[in-house]
């Protein structure tokens, strides 16, 4: 028997060294290179350059016009003693709150809808064609839609109430506003997300918990929101880095006002690189943004345990 054992792992190990050896897979390092060649320029030179040039210009004066000048930690301490960024911020996380939370309930509940309802496909491509909208245009049609003379929806409100809304032009109304904006905007693509979600869920957990006695309620609180945690998890990680970054709906519309209400960070930060040439500040204020996203992406992840399944 050792014998035999011994030969088998002998022929084993020659046949690995034929095959290691072979004229054939001795070339597959060079078709590997070639391969990922392409994706580490592009990274390199989109993602891991930027990124270094903008941490070293966030401790520099920088006017776009002249050469940088290395000024230390100054930008970091106007920053912190900016009461713009604060409220900037303050502004970008009610926005985030709004648009998130009221965002992922009606993706969700359109996602459950198309999974019980109906199987068109037809159907699920009217959900996501908002998404396919450039944000712009969307701003521009909501910005007519939403106009207090001239828009449907204020004409409506005005035939019931007897007066408009200012829906972007108050300070109560305009971050509302926005997030609406963007849930509309993005619910097509998240409820996709989460109906592709549905549809790895086995029937026959279903069928187990109808037998036991089950109601709809009990069985969506108890069986499809704990196995739905994954994908919930990635949806709830992209909403919010993407409602972070929000820029186009507000140049658009509101361009910040009034008197600073809708000032969100990213628009923020554009006025303050490209309007006042300041560069080396803006470059501050985005590293800022970057370390918060890192930070809540991983606590969400941490929180959400988005790389467990509950299938297994």
């Amino acid at each position: 028997m050792v014998a035999e054992a011994t030969e088998t792992i002998g022929t084993r190990v020659l046949a690995r060294r034929k095959r290691v050896s072979n004229p054939a897979h001795r070339n597959d390092w060079k078709i590997a290179l070639l391969l990922i060649i392409p994706a580490t320029v592009g990274f390199v030179f989109f993602a891991a350059y930027p990124t270094i040039r903008g941490i070293y210009l966030s401790f520099t004066d920088f006017k776009i016009l002249t050469p940088p000048v290395w000024t230390g930690l100054s930008n970091y301490r106007e920053l912190v003693a900016d009461s713009v960024f604060w409220h900037s911020v303050g502004v970008t996380v009610y926005f985030v709150a709004l648009s998130v939370g009221l965002g992922l309930t009606l993706s969700l509940l359109t996602a459950v809808i198309l999974h019980r309802l109906t199987g068109s496909n037809a159907i699920r491509g009217m959900v996501l064609m908002p998404f396919l909208i450039s944000g712009v245009v969307a701003a521009l049609i909501w910005q007519w839609m939403l106009d207090p003379g001239l828009g449907i929806i204020n004409a409506a409100i005005k035939s019931v109430t007897g007066h408009s809304i200012m829906f972007l032009g108050s300070s109560e109304w305009a971050i509302p506003s926005l997030a609406l904006i963007s849930v509309w905007k993005s619910m097509g693509y998240n409820a996709i997300l989460i109906f592709a979600g549905l549809q790895t869920i086995p029937e026959q957990i279903y069928e187990a918990g109808r037998i036991d006695g089950a109601d709809e309620i009990r069985m969506f609180t108890r069986l499809t929101l704990p196995l739905l945690r994954p994908i919930m998890a990635m949806v709830m990680v992209l909403t919010v880095i993407g409602s972070f970054q929000v820029f186009d709906l507000v140049a658009v519309t509101t361009k910040g006002g009034p008197a600073n209400a809708s000032n969100v960070l990213p628009l923020y930060i554009y006025e303050t690189g490209f309007g006042e040439f300041n560069f080396g500040y803006a470059v501050t204020m985005s590293m800022a943004l970057f370390v918060m996203l890192l930070t809540i992406t991983f606590i969400q992840m941490r929180l959400l345990r988005a790389n467990e399944s509950d299938t297994n």
